[in-house]
């Protein structure tokens, strides 16, 4: 039974606070090395103040301040801060502080503890992109801006559903890239993701501004029959993440990138898009061949895991939750081999509008912007100029002409309007005739 959006987003399940410092699961020496760091750095003295700061509860935070007031790293003040609750100060020893550059050296993280990546791993079952299910209206709703055939959605559906990979192919300008789009604004649930994550003693950040959308915060309001959710704040509740990558992916994106300035790592693309989609428009136009981007998808795609490297040279696995998309001009038995077709679960070909729906496309982008449609230059258009190329229509022609006659009526200084005349203007601009040019 296909559930709506708010409930299917309900299904998620948030990630426990750790209550005691045992729950977090990270080494010792890496966790009092981050706060040390944490202080030094953003001059925080105040129990709540370095709680938000590494995003853990004040309980399990002070655990951690008194386990390194016993080593002799912190003292406190010895005062108590009436603005802060009556909490006492906490600062830095020389030890301490000496200690704090230390590690600083070795690492420029501080802030957020991460979550380790085997926690972090129970966290993308729970919100598995394969636990939602997508019905036909969801998917109607989101595409409603877009003319689609019932056969399309057809397919479509259960390619989404499925959570697996698809492959949208046909010829260029047919809403490949928008009916991309319009999947992951169909999946409308929220997901956490984890500010960074470790191993082996290894930090990498993950939760990225540019690609995450962050859900708005609920209100704690007590007299709300909905009271905020509690969770573990080393996450950040999003959107379902969406990457959307083109012509500029390279097989280099898919790998971990270490600064060396700050020893840390940062997320791949694809450990980015975790619970959520991950684009490849444009495939062929890549300095890679497609069949080696395929290729690096293979283990991912097949096994839901994926293989990274440290710079040591040490491999790791990590979960592979994500939609994978990949969009083509080219005829898929022109860039794949059989064996890299079979590891992707759905292809579908995307084809140009027929006549009918071309008008339905044309009138409705004409509403939109506010130009009359006239009968007459309909008529030009379709008996005139679509036979001088085989009365192939696509999907993107309507938006190009109607704009062309809108951008010469304003030049004219005419009101908007559809003439023969017009339709010849913007047709003209539309193709690039094949000459030879006298150089």
């Amino acid at each position: 039974m296909n559930m709506p959006l708010e409930t299917a987003a309900s299904t998620v399940i948030a990630p426990p606070a750790p209550k005691r410092l045992e729950d977090m699961k990270l080494p010792i020496v890496m966790m009092r090395d981050i706060l040390l760091k944490t202080m030094f750095r953003k001059n925080v003295d105040m129990v709540s103040d370095v709680a938000r700061a590494i995003c853990l509860p004040t309980a399990v935070t002070q655990e951690l301040i008194d386990m390194a007031r016993e080593q002799k790293f912190l003292e406190a003040t010895g005062t108590l801060n009436a603005n802060s609750g009556n909490e006492m100060g906490y600062q830095l020893t020389d030890a301490g502080k000496t200690r704090a550059q230390d590690a600083l050296a070795q690492s420029e993280y501080y802030g957020a503890m991460p979550v380790p990546l085997a926690v972090y791993g129970e966290q993308i079952k729970r919100q598995s992109i394969r636990n939602i299910q997508i019905s036909r209206q969801q998917l109607t709703d989101a595409m409603g801006h877009l003319i689609l055939p019932d056969s399309l959605l057809d397919h479509l559906g259960p390619a989404v559903s499925a959570g697996r990979s698809i492959l949208m192919y046909g010829p260029p300008g047919n809403g490949k890239s928008s009916i991309s789009n319009g999947i992951r604004d169909a999946m409308g649930d929220k997901v956490y993701v984890p500010r960074a994550i470790e191993y082996a003693g290894q930090v990498i950040t993950v939760y990225d501004p540019i690609v995450h959308s962050k859900a708005e915060a609920e209100v704690d309001d007590p007299n709300s029959l909905r009271r905020k959710r509690s969770f573990d704040s080393r996450y950040v509740r999003c959107d379902r993440p969406t990457v959307i990558t083109g012509g500029e992916l390279t097989l280099d994106m898919l790998d971990l990138v270490y600064n060396p300035t700050a020893r840390t790592y940062q997320a791949p693309l694809q450990l980015k898009a975790a619970g959520g989609i991950f684009i490849v428009d444009d495939l062929g136009r890549q300095q890679e061949p497609p069949q080696a981007l395929v290729n690096r998808w293979i283990v991912p795609l097949e096994e839901s895991r994926d293989i990274l490297a440290l710079q040591s040279g040490e491999k790791f696995e990590t979960p592979f939750d994500t939609l994978v998309v990949f969009s083509t001009n080219f005829h898929p038995n022109e860039i794949f081999d059989q064996a890299a077709l079979r590891r992707i679960f759905f292809k579908i070909k995307i084809d140009g509008p027929n006549q009918e729906d071309f008008l339905k496309i044309f009138a409705l982008v004409a509403r939109k912007k506010g130009v009359p449609l006239d009968e007459t230059a309909l008529v030009h258009l379709l008996q005139k100029k679509y036979p001088t190329i085989d009365n192939i229509y696509a999907n993107y022609q309507p938006v190009f002409l109607i704009d062309q006659m809108i951008s010469i009526c304003e030049f004219e200084g005419i009101p908007y309007q559809m003439t023969p005349d017009l339709i010849d203007r913007a047709w003209a601009n539309m193709f690039v005739k094949d000459e030879m040019i006298v150089k």
